[in-house]
């Protein structure tokens, strides 16, 4: 059943089975609309084929909007997410949570999936999500390619990095599809396959050819940087102590943030304090100003001007709608 939200601002929590359905005949997909109560939008499901769906979600939830998501699969499966505006959340009880924001493709894999979708009310949130299991993987990148990532059966985010400019054109001719209606599945097909053969190149050839060069050392180092940001991010270490703790060049350290994060080292800071501040302002409803200090920045109007950049919306615009 829907639990409703005993305050204004409050989180309105709905399981996906509860969404209103029905099926669109001219695009041959289910479609699961948000109720009126709680805004407009539809997410559209498309079956590409027997082991790739793909998931088209256009939302303006009118309150904080969480949909509970439970999936169990034979085999693991690979996510490929577009954020093409706005943000959302998705979260467990076992994981910390992943966010999907404007901009980026996020790849997460799993073998099951229980916890909660989460929209911002008033952000009108549109995303495309790829979704298929390893034996697609395999049919169509060859047995062994991506089998590594698929040792962790829980969740587990495999690169967020910005979404290629060639993606962003097929992405908006998906969403536009003005084709015939019988040519529409054929178009689909090859958009949706163009989007992951784009987004999904850095993770072989040469790029997977570098990673797989890293040596186990070179793992240790960039993994003990990694922890050391996580624990001290309030008051970080500079790249050149971090070099010298960590016993490594600043070039190095750069390389390996890029190998084995998709990032640098003050893009990963950037990301933990981002997260700790979001759940801190949506937990306890304190002021900007303390949250800023507690992830470590000094003036309020540089956190709230860094907050709105990564996450779309200020600070104090959470704060109210909690």
């Amino acid at each position: 059943m829907q639990q409703k939200p005993t305050a204004p601002n409050s989180v309105w929590r709905i399981p996906s089975d509860e969404l209103p359905a029905e099926f669109l005949p001219d695009d041959g997909c289910l479609s699961h609309g948000l109720p009126v109560t709680l805004g407009h939008g539809q997410s559209k499901i498309f079956k590409l084929d027997r082991d790739l769906s793909y998931i088209e979600t256009q939302y303006s939830p009118k309150r904080n909007l969480a949909v509970l998501s439970r999936m169990d699969t034979q085999q693991p499966r690979m996510v490929v997410t577009l954020g093409l505006k706005g943000r959302s959340r998705f979260a467990t009880n076992q994981h910390d949570g992943v966010v999907f924001k404007q901009g980026y493709t996020t790849i997460t894999t799993f073998n099951s999936s229980d916890g909660y979708r989460e929209y911002e009310g008033d952000q009108p949130v549109t995303q495309l999500r790829f979704s298929m299991n390893q034996d697609w993987l395999e049919r169509h990148f060859g047995v062994g390619v991506f089998s590594g990532i698929f040792q962790d059966k829980s969740m587990r985010v495999i690169s967020h990095q910005p979404i290629s400019a060639a993606t962003i054109i097929a992405a908006r001719s998906l969403l536009g599809n003005s084709v015939a209606v019988k040519a529409r599945p054929l178009f689909r097909q090859g958009q949706a396959m163009a989007i992951l053969a784009s987004e999904l190149s850095h993770l072989l050839g040469g790029d997977r050819q570098r990673s797989a060069r890293i040596t186990q050392r070179d793992r240790q180092i960039a993994d003990l940087a990694r922890d050391i940001l996580s624990a001290e991010f309030k008051s970080p270490p500079s790249v050149e102590e971090l070099c010298r703790r960590v016993g490594t060049n600043q070039f190095k350290l750069k390389q390996l943030f890029h190998q084995c994060f998709s990032t640098t080292p003050y893009g990963l800071l950037l990301d933990i304090r981002m997260e700790k501040a979001y759940q801190l302002l949506k937990s306890s409803h304190c002021p900007v100003g303390i949250a800023a200090e507690s992830v470590g920045y000094q003036h309020a109007s540089n956190f709230s001007a860094a907050f709105a950049k990564y996450f779309g919306f200020p600070p104090k615009q959470l704060c109210r709608r909690e």
